[in-house]
């Protein structure tokens, strides 16, 4: 899987990411490399008690101990007999490894973000549960929110308002911050976690595209500060973030990398579009820290 990585590493800010196109179901998904560490074999699994019920039990991999999610009954599919094809997906998402139970895997594709349309015209099950869907020449894809399924299912693997405890609460309304983030959870909880520190003055985006637009036609709007997720249909953070900076009309704009694939392999992209600082998910306290460093306050 490392060597699979550094293709898409090489290159930064080219609204490119490779995807892992797996089945579950009936259904056919993609998930970003970034986000895989390995993809194995079933292991024995341990039950626990009281869990949830998408949670087959936890297995032990090199001293790491991991809960299995069965992704067939997290998307409503009747739970299927396991097959020989059947593989365990594990993956990093906010700082939390999971791994997911699918049902076979395919191959590994490298798209553009313009690809990739937010699941407006989706059944409102599946459009919750989904970040865009990957049109491919001989199937449509979709792009699940994974943070969503983990945060559905461990809430306390996401982010809250309490993780800005010990941060001083003071009026910074007087500045304006443009926040471009896909998830409607997340969203609310950037909402209203910055409106509890005093960031009352926020512009919401779904994607990267949509707030480069508003920053080029909006210029009597005074934007303080960007702050923007990676993944995203249409345009990710990093082109957003390298956009941005290669206009001189706004290139003064601090901008944020706010995301769940910080990581050794994608920190340096971020540092070479530009980034004024990146944090990874769900560290809302170093969030609200870097927005004051930032803006002066």
């Amino acid at each position: 899987m490392n060597q699979e990585k550094k293709g898409i590493l090489l290159e930064s800010g080219t609204n490119e990411l490779e995807v892992i196109l797996f089945e579950v179901g009936i259904g056919t998904f993609g998930i970003n490399v970034m986000k895989v560490r390995e993809i194995i074999q079933p292991l024995a699994l341990t039950t626990m008690p009281h869990s949830h019920a998408y949670v087959e039990g936890i297995i032990r991999l090199r001293d790491e101990v991991i809960p299995v999610i069965d992704l067939a009954k997290a998307l409503g599919y009747e739970k299927s007999v396991e097959g020989n094809q059947d593989k365990l997906v594990v993956a990093e998402l906010n700082q939390v490894k999971v791994a997911f139970h699918v049902h076979s895997v395919s191959r590994i594709h490298r798209i553009s973000w313009e690809q990739i349309e937010k699941p407006n015209k989706l059944s409102q099950g599946l459009q919750d549960l989904t970040i865009g869907v990957i049109k491919m020449e001989e199937a449509m894809i979709l792009l699940l929110d994974y943070e969503k399924i983990v945060y559905d299912i461990m809430p306390e693997a996401g982010m809250s308002i309490s993780k800005i405890d010990g941060i001083e609460r003071k009026d910074r309304s007087h500045k304006q911050v443009l926040i471009a983030e896909d998830s409607p959870v997340l969203r609310d909880i950037l909402k209203n976690t910055l409106t509890e520190a005093g960031y009352r003055n926020l512009i919401f985006t779904e994607e990267g595209k949509e707030a480069w637009e508003y920053l080029q036609s909006s210029p009597g709007e005074k934007v303080d500060l960007l702050v923007t997720d990676i993944e995203m249909p249409t345009m990710d953070g990093h082109h957003l973030t390298k956009k941005v900076k290669e206009d001189p009309k706004v290139q003064h704009l601090p901008v944020i990398i706010f995301s769940s694939l910080i990581t050794g392999d994608l920190y340096h992209k971020g540092v070479q579009v530009g980034a004024d600082a990146q944090i990874s998910k769900p560290e809302l306290g170093k969030l609200v820290e870097e927005l004051d460093r930032l803006l002066n306050l």
